[in-house]
């Protein structure tokens, strides 16, 4: 066996022992309201909801079938989708600059980001997408060193994917066409069908997205392209955006990633390979930096272009002649980055689950993952079977996504207003809906006006605490309301 072949079953070992890693943190970590929200609609699989489209829930509702309604199983897939993206990644980096090396440490430095690790274990669309946009570069990378036009009709299926799961791959069009335009010896694909049956391919997977929007009033369209809309100039927006891609790439793998898109820039590599790296990277990375001076911009919002960042980061630790100081750092980075990628990744999911690390005071997460949320859960059914109620209610969505899937699973659950985020979802029936109704998490809800011209009855039967150790996250008041004068839910359409 030579060195590379050694090098390479080293790094699948390593990936294999990463995926064991966070299939663990996935069984012990609650869920958060995202993901319990997520989980609902695995629940009622439609072509599309209000705030994605629907490949998570897919993910999701597969991992439930294998390992039941569980945190475990919530996450199962989502974890181990990180096996075809790291193929998928060693296979594009491979390709397109030769050596098994590179290609090991592009799969190495990818699995060791924040993205990736965190990304996997917390199910969201960003999931399935990085699973996608390895696809889309493996794709890209087959039409770069075959040459064969067949492979453009991976690249669309690896786009349409990527479409199904979050709308942010709509990216990967631009990106292809600054690639093509930019390599004289792509432009000739111009000139043949391949390409265009390429996007009919990925355009026809994503039709039963655009015929949901159709028939919901374009809902989800106008939700996420809305955050488009350019108002006012706020650059502090972008100076929080750096440090976030920063810690989300973890420290060593940015400063390769940066240092090789430098050196790819500046020429390394083949043509049609930096470039290709290049377009993806930047097209993402400049739009977001440009919404970043008018508004805030959520940093796994460009998860779309970390396989080709990390194949970039192994060109800077593999391929390029650097002098001396700038060695050291790369190989400082290449050997360091695993190990401090996974540190954080541990440390985070220790203080999610416990707070120790700062003693026990509030951090980022403390609201967002759900610990001491299934304690609360068994004492709210409590109250709800000694009042009777017969359906229990919350104004936010993820107090509503986290009841549904604490609470036992025959419980009627539902958010009284937002009714829109719920359209794949039976509502409660006439009788669910008669009353008494248990609401959880109003405060006063006594006085609050809107329920006061909607019930007759508003009485307080008790509080919930959510703890995480010694720490008091949230007071959940617990309220009956009875005697409806009208409607229970509120049916509105979304104001944005």
């Amino acid at each position: 066996m030579t060195t590379a072949q050694r090098y390479v079953g080293g790094t699948a070992l390593a990936v294999v022992a990463l995926v064991l890693l966070r299939l663990v943190a996935a069984a012990l970590t609650p869920l958060t309201f995202d993901e319990a929200y997520y989980w609902t609609w695995s629940q009622h699989l439609a072509a599309s909801y209000f705030d994605h489209p629907p490949m998570v829930a897919w993910v999701i509702r597969l991992g439930t079938l294998i390992a039941g309604d569980t945190e475990f199983g919530v996450r199962l897939i989502s974890v181990l989708l990180a096996l075809p993206m790291s193929w998928a990644t060693f296979r594009s980096a491979e390709l397109l600059f030769g050596g098994q090396r590179l290609a090991a440490n592009a799969t190495l430095l990818l699995n060791a980001t924040m993205m990736v690790s965190v990304g996997t274990v917390i199910v969201t669309p960003d999931a399935p997408l990085l699973v996608a946009s390895s696809f889309v570069l493996y794709a890209l990378a087959q039409v770069l060193s075959s040459g064969k036009g067949v492979w453009w009709l991976a690249v669309g299926v690896a786009v349409g994917a990527g479409l199904l799961s979050k709308y942010t791959a709509l990216f990967f069009g631009p990106a292809i066409v600054i690639w093509l335009l930019w390599v004289p010896k792509q432009r000739r694909w111009l000139l043949t069908p391949w390409p265009y049956l390429g996007a009919v391919i990925a355009f026809a997977m994503f039709t039963p997205v655009v015929l949901w929007n159709a028939e919901h009033q374009w809902i989800s369209f106008v939700k996420q392209l809305g955050r488009a809309r350019v108002d006012g100039f706020h650059p502090g927006y972008l100076l929080e955006l750096v440090p976030t891609q920063f810690l989300l790439a973890t420290p060593l793998v940015y400063i390769l990633g940066l240092m090789g898109l430098y050196r790819l820039a500046r020429g390394a590599g083949a043509s049609g390979a930096r470039v290709l790296i290049n377009a993806i990277v930047w097209t993402i990375a400049l739009y977001f930096a440009w919404q970043a001076t008018h508004d805030r911009v959520e940093g796994n919002w460009l998860g779309a272009l970390y396989p080709a960042f990390a194949v970039a980061a192994a060109v800077a630790a593999t391929l390029v002649e650097w002098g001396p100081r700038a060695r050291r750092v790369a190989e400082m980075c290449r050997r360091w980055a695993t190990p401090v990628g996974v540190l954080m990744f541990v440390l985070l999911v220790v203080q999610a689950n416990t707070g120790v690390l700062t003693g026990y005071r509030r951090d980022a997460s403390v609201r967002a993952v759900g610990v001491g949320y299934p304690e609360i859960a068994a004492e709210i059914a409590v109250v709800r079977e000694r009042t009777g109620a017969t359906c229990v209610l919350a104004d936010d969505y993820g107090n509503t996504a986290w009841l549904a899937f604490y609470l036992p699973k025959s419980t009627c659950v539902a958010q009284r207003n937002e009714r829109y985020r719920w359209l794949a979802a039976p509502s409660p029936s006439a009788a669910q809906l008669a009353g008494p109704l248990l609401l959880v998490g109003e405060t006063n809800a006594a006085a609050h006006p809107a329920l006061r011209a909607t019930f007759s009855r508003i009485e307080k039967v008790g509080e919930v605490e959510r703890k995480r150790g010694p720490l008091l996250i949230d007071t959940l008041e617990l309220d009956i309301l009875d005697g409806a004068k009208g409607p229970v839910l509120d049916t509105s359409p979304p104001v944005y």
